[in-house]
């Protein structure tokens, strides 16, 4: 079933750990259509992780932290398109590819939680931009890694957004095993049938939503090949490590997270997501930090950036200090 787009609403339970907070698309600036990034590569031992770089203001501002953009499974850092294109005339703005996807290295091993929180900092060190802090916005499975990077990082880290992941335990939740999670992942064969029908199938998610950075996006998530069909970019041995760890990941692991943290609430009708990220903040709370601050999108799909990117630009600038609490 085709994705649905939606704007936000007030969570329909929320405890003293947890804190509402509306976000106002008018706080985020309007896309610069005519930036593009610069592709750039950092070494991490034997293995080169590719981020984007998409810049930042004209005048930069040496107190105001710098944000980097992690994605979720099978995708890359051109999911974050929409977002990167409001924030970078307001702050300097890094989208990386996790290893294993995009055009970062494929290795057979190295997809443990802390070899990808390893990649995320050497990105962050690579693309100079902790001079005063960085914040991390994570997409689905990206909420945990940045979560883990966000964890070592320590101070350095100046917030952290978490878009519609990283604050579930998945092996909890699903009842499942990676193997048995593992072909949900599968994309039916009519959609991979050619690469017009695999685009067709993103255009209809949101058509009001689709355009070339939707193309662009969609694209290199898949490869075309000579018999004309298309198939998975990331290749099975890299999906199935970054499987496993999202199946590794715990909750518990923002509990390393000192600063503060704004968490995206995609769907959830019954209201199931949202309780498990109340029981995160109260486990949390015993560290006395900061509570754990929520906006939901009842009628939205799992790809925010795509359907609410001026909502999500407006939680990162909150973190990134040009937006007033």
């Amino acid at each position: 079933m085709p994705e649905q787009s939606g704007s936000d609403a007030p969570p329909a339970r929320i405890s003293s750990v947890l804190r509402s907070v509306a976000l106002d698309p008018r706080d985020a600036p309007p896309p610069d259509m005519g930036r593009e990034p610069e592709g750039f590569v950092v070494e991490v031992g034997a293995e080169r992780i590719h981020f984007l770089d998409w810049g930042g203001p004209a005048t930069s501002d040496d107190r105001q932290p710098a944000v980097l953009l992690i994605h979720g499974i099978g995708q890359t850092a051109w999911t974050w398109a929409p977002v990167a294109r409001r924030l970078a005339p307001l702050v300097r703005v890094v989208a990386m590819d996790l290893r294993g996807h995009g055009l970062s290295d494929s290795p057979v091993e190295g997809y443990e939680p802390h070899r990808l929180a390893e990649d995320a900092i050497a990105v962050i060190e690579g693309a100079n931009i902790d001079r005063v802090g960085v914040v991390l916005a994570g997409h689905g499975f990206g909420g945990a890694v940045a979560t883990w990077a966000a964890g070592a990082l320590g101070d350095r880290a100046a917030g952290l957004v978490l878009v519609d992941g990283g604050w579930e335990d998945v092996a909890t939740s699903s009842g499942m095993t990676p193997e048995e999670w593992l072909p949900g992942l599968d994309e039916p064969p009519e959609v991979l049938r050619t690469l017009r029908a695999f685009l067709t199938d993103r255009h209809g998610f949101d058509p009001a939503s689709w355009d070339a950075d939707q193309e662009r996006a969609a694209r290199a998530t898949v490869v075309e090949v000579p018999a004309g069909h298309v198939v998975p970019a990331t290749r099975p041995h890299a999906l199935a490590g970054t499987v496993r760890a999202m199946f590794a990941y715990r909750p518990s692991a923002l509990d390393l997270v000192a600063t503060r943290i704004v968490a995206l609430v995609a769907g959830d009708p019954e209201g199931e997501r949202l309780a498990a990220l109340d029981d995160t903040a109260r486990a949390r709370a015993h560290r006395a930090a900061p509570p754990i601050e929520v906006a939901t999108f009842p009628a939205a799909g799992h790809n925010l950036m795509r359907y609410q990117p001026s909502e999500v630009t407006a939680a990162i600038l909150r973190l990134a200090g040009t937006i007033a609490l």
